[in-house]
């Protein structure tokens, strides 16, 4: 009686492990991709070169896809006309933007009136942040 639960379990337990060796074979994330590994035979050629075309196919989505979010974040960041920021830049600023207007909220900087007209607002932030920026500039060059 007693033997026959921990076979049971341990059938259970034990389901799991095959998955997770499929997931092994491949290069990563993508299930499908995982268990279609070059050294499982029958496999063509051909099917190794599809396989191969799809995965590129993801990849430029996946980076395109990521440099259409970098280019909504640039919009919004407020920068100098000089600026053309990598990705790691984008997204310190993106950082120091977001503290930066967490500072303006808590200092309440804004009155009601100036916060009702956001384009004047929007204006006066950017304005405010690109000095403050090259305030945090200044400081780091001179520390360096």
């Amino acid at each position: 009686g007693s033997g026959a639960l921990p076979a049971r379990s341990g059938g259970e337990g034990n389901r799991p492990a095959p998955a997770r060796g499929r997931r092994r074979g491949g290069k990563g994330k993508d299930g499908k991709e995982a268990g279609g590994g070059a050294g499982r035979p029958g496999q063509s050629y051909e099917e190794l070169q599809t396989q191969r075309v799809m995965a590129n196919v993801r990849e430029r989505q996946r980076t395109q896809s990521l440099n259409e979010a970098f280019a909504a974040l640039r919009k919004i960041i407020p920068t100098l006309p000089s600026d053309k920021l990598s990705k790691i830049q984008t997204l310190k600023l993106a950082a120091r933007y977001i503290d930066f207007l967490y500072q303006v909220l808590q200092s309440d900087e804004l009155d009601s009136k100036m916060a009702s007209c956001s384009y004047v607002a929007h204006e006066r932030l950017s304005y405010a942040f690109s000095v403050w920026r090259m305030e945090g500039a200044w400081s780091m060059s001179a520390s360096h």
